[in-house]
């Protein structure tokens, strides 16, 4: 049995972890009723998981869906780790909130006794590795592992107490962010750049270089994958004229997810520009464009003649009616051009966002240079039920930005880029808290 903080901390980094988060129990808490990690979505956030599904089995013989997400969950002690295989997440849309379940199925290692009781004062630990897998350890309420989880400070995430690797570093990440961006702020100008694999500082000639330079002196690894950045933060740069109004000069890309549906997926990408985009209007030849503003507010396009849709969500009550629903592009038909599965969007947009710091920068030449600015808001707590609100009331929109070179060849390969966007000025509708951060004061 593991006897102190410090040394459960250590098991855990042993086993791969790189968050450590604590859950105090409630009695409610138990594998009869399930482990309650929060209202809303926000929980996705947090706990890796696989693909939203709902089984066969329950669609069946329940009047209400109850959407799950597999978590490839294990138990750890000084002998090992031990695979629950049978650990989920549970959505709840009607309330909203998630529970996970089915930890203790299946594993012969598990904590029964401690899990299967209305105990209140025990508490869960939650390691998260860099591989998705999720560690657990729980302890009693009388242990003095509790002990030192009650007596101390810890930074919240949610219904989560986020803990440090070990007790003797800075025990809250986003303290070490802000350092960081303090130190990037007062370097100055910084010749663009781009991190290659091997870590090393290469120049970057491109004008899409202000996030690249900024991760670069993060240390971050350009990725192309849904996930944080930065211990756990997603960074991300805006151009602005000045330091002084901090206008920025364009929307903010939230997400860029593939279509999951409609004419877009059954036929091609290509077949798409080819049918519902129109000429490249700078007069470049033989090339096919689709692009525009694609609002729930707002009407047909008036040149393509799509209008976006959000079905299976009520914006009043803020609930998913119909987790089979989602995003949709329609023709003037009705025929669906384009669509996006709430599962496909949550899985896109879970991970990502959980916290965000957005760093406004300046850019100039030549050479090109980047200088980043002494202040950052820092959004933390989102919620994919957010978003969907967000996009229900127009402020988060599609702005696609699909080109096809070559058009007339049958070989010709489509350029993919269906971007979700929102104006800065409302980047925090889309979470519950935020702060506006002076690094230089």
């Amino acid at each position: 049995m593991v006897e102190s903080l410090a040394k459960l901390l250590d098991l855990m980094r042993h086993h791969g972890a790189h968050r450590i988060y604590a859950k105090k129990l409630s009695s409610n808490d138990n594998s009869k009723n399930q482990v309650y990690l929060g209202g809303g979505f926000s929980a996705l956030n947090v706990i890796p998981h696989g693909d939203v599904y709902i089984d066969a089995e329950q669609r069946a013989g329940s009047k209400q869906d109850r959407p799950k997400a597999d978590v490839r969950f294990f138990w750890i002690d000084e002998q090992g780790k031990h695979l629950a295989p049978n650990a989920n997440l549970i959505l709840y849309p009607d309330y909203p909130e998630v529970r996970i379940s089915g930890f203790l199925k299946g594993c012969r290692s598990a904590p029964n006794k401690l899990m299967t009781t209305r105990d209140a004062g025990r508490v869960l630990f939650f390691g998260v590795a860099e591989n998705g897998e999720v560690l657990g350890y729980a302890v009693g309420a009388d242990s003095p592992i509790a002990a030192e989880v009650n007596a101390g400070t810890w930074p919240a995430l949610g219904v989560f107490l986020e803990l440090p690797l070990n007790l003797g570093q800075l025990a809250d990440p986003r303290l070490i962010l802000l350092a960081e961006l303090r130190r990037v702020y007062e370097l100055g100008w910084i010749s663009s750049q781009k991190l290659a694999p091997d870590g090393l500082k290469l120049p970057y000639a491109a004008r899409n270089g202000g996030g690249y330079t900024l991760e670069a002196e993060l240390g971050i690894l350009p990725n192309g994958y849904a996930e944080p950045d930065f211990m756990g933060w997603e960074v991300k740069q805006y151009g602005v004229r000045d330091f002084t109004k901090f206008a920025p000069k364009s929307a903010v890309t939230l997400m860029t997810p593939e279509p999951t549906g409609g004419f877009y997926k059954t036929a091609s990408a290509a077949a798409f520009v080819r049918r519902f985009g129109y000429a490249d209007r700078s007069g470049k030849l033989d090339r096919l464009n689709f692009g525009g503003v694609y609002s729930c507010q707002k009407t047909a396009h008036d040149v393509t003649g799509l209008r976006m849709t959000l079905d299976g969500f009520d914006a009043a009550s803020g609930k998913i009616t119909n987790m089979d629903g989602g995003l949709a592009l329609l023709t003037q038909d009705g025929e669906e051009a384009a669509t996006w599965s709430f599962a496909s969007m949550m899985k896109h947009w879970n991970r990502k966002h959980a916290q965000a710091a957005y760093v406004p920068s300046l850019h100039r030449i030549p050479p090109s240079e980047y200088s980043y600015g002494p202040q950052v808001l820092l959004c933390e707590q989102t919620d994919f039920i957010l978003f969907l609100k967000a996009f229900a009331a127009g402020d988060v929109y599609y702005d696609p930005a699909l080109k096809l070179e070559n058009a007339s060849s049958v070989s010709s390969v489509p350029h993919r880029r269906s971007q979700f966007r929102v104006q800065h000025s409302n980047l925090t509708r889309m979470y519950h808290r935020h702060e506006l951060v002076r690094l230089n004061g």
